[in-house]
């Protein structure tokens, strides 16, 4: 029986972990029977924490609010381009769920008074509106909790009325749509959870929604996304500067997570060795981030000949090894040849993820994956894209 050795990234805490791990198991298990997955919890024990409660932070310089997400529209075309625009225009409605909506009614005319007996216009999605709040958060299970709260806010938001004066209900119903996704993701990227969705669960689900507020079949609503496309690119830079500055500031625990390994790495290491070497070989270490460099550098200091195969996801170590930061090896002497087959996944739109090809020629099988989601979401989308667990159960022992 193969044993698969999870090993989890930056940042990640319970009750995160078991349900992240759990996801891993699910999806590797789906492909193939009697997997014996080992989850290995490093963050508990090991992970960055503030000893004295933050005293060491400037007064007012609490959390930053995470990246906002929100539902992207798919273009059911493969040019590399519009798939960029498109990235950078979720990336913007990340940043705030209400932009589409906020462009809409920009175009709005003062009010004239309604003739008695009419209805306003917004009213018909209002009220579907409700309706979806009180089915509670499953018509969205697969993006997390929160739909009912997003809907019932956006059903009274003051936005939708000036924007039904400007767009058909249909289209209305398009915007609404991909505002209550923005909302959920937006909710699951303040909380830094391990569990983000893929691109296209966060379409099917966005589509879903739609057509159950009354838009029309999916695939008519393509002229709406120049509404975002003007202003997704100083969007998104606010956002990444915003995230930048979480990930940097002294209470983020993924930023403390990366330095105290760096400087403090080896009861990580050890404990890591301890754990495979209580299981019956072959042996995979599958390490996403931080979990990954802890996999790289554990191999990589002394032989552990259980192990057949390491997989990283989104991973730094070739980057570390070639700026000379690897803790267990300096460039630019070659990977032992103890080090077994490695598969390194990478989604092109991760700026945390990295290829290894070119640093350890021969030695390395770096593998494209996409998750359909701009950067933040696409560091934490790889255990929600089936492809990266194809490519993993493909290569096991």
């Amino acid at each position: 029986m193969t044993a698969v050795v999870f090993i989890h990234g930056t940042g990640v805490r319970e009750p995160g972990f078991s349900a992240l791990a759990g996801r891993v198991a699910a999806g590797l298990s789906a492909l193939r029977d009697g997997l014996r997955i080992v989850p290995y919890y490093w963050g508990g024990t090991h992970g960055a924490t503030l000893a004295a409660g933050g005293v060491s932070l400037p007064a007012g310089a609490g959390t930053t609010r995470g990246l906002a997400e929100s539902p992207g529209q798919p273009d059911g075309e493969n040019d590399e381009d519009d798939a960029e625009g498109t990235a950078a225009a979720w990336a913007a409605l990340y940043a705030d769920p209400y932009a589409e909506l906020a462009l809409a009614a920009a175009g709005a005319v003062p009010a004239a008074e309604l003739p008695p007996g009419s209805v306003p216009p917004e009213q018909g999605l209002q009220s579907r509106l409700s309706a979806l709040a009180a089915q509670g958060d499953a018509p969205a299970a697969e993006l997390g909790p929160g739909l009912a709260r997003a809907a019932g806010r956006l059903a009274a938001h003051p936005l939708l009325g000036r924007a039904a004066a400007t767009v058909d209900p249909g289209d209305l119903a398009t915007l609404a749509a991909r505002s209550l996704t923005a909302c959920v993701v937006a909710d699951l990227l303040d909380a830094d959870s391990p569990l983000i969705p893929d691109g296209d669960t966060r379409d099917a689900v966005t589509a879903r929604l739609a057509e159950t507020l009354g838009a029309p079949p999916e695939g008519t609503e393509r002229g709406l996304r120049s509404l975002l496309l003007h202003t997704a690119g100083s969007a998104a830079s606010r956002v990444v500067v915003r995230r930048r500055r979480a990930l940097t500031e002294a209470a983020h625990p993924a930023a403390g997570d990366v330095l105290r390994y760096l400087s403090r790495g080896a009861a990580v290491r050890a404990d890591l060795r301890a754990l495979v070497a209580g299981l019956e070989p072959p042996v995979a270490l599958v390490g996403h981030s931080l979990g990954g460099i802890i996999a790289l550098d554990t191999l990589v200091s002394a032989p552990l000949p259980a192990v057949r195969l390491l997989v990283t996801a989104g991973s730094q170590g070739p980057f570390l090894y070639e700026s000379g930061s690897l803790p267990s090896l300096d460039h630019p002497a070659p990977l032992p040849p103890h080090v077994p087959d490695w598969l390194n996944l990478y989604d092109p739109r991760d700026l945390l993820g990295y290829v290894g090809a070119g640093v350890f020629p021969g030695r390395v099988t770096d593998v494209a994956v996409d998750s359909r989601q701009p950067f933040p979401a696409a560091h934490s989308a790889y255990w929600a894209n089936r492809a990266v667990y194809r490519h993993i159960v493909e290569r096991l022992p």
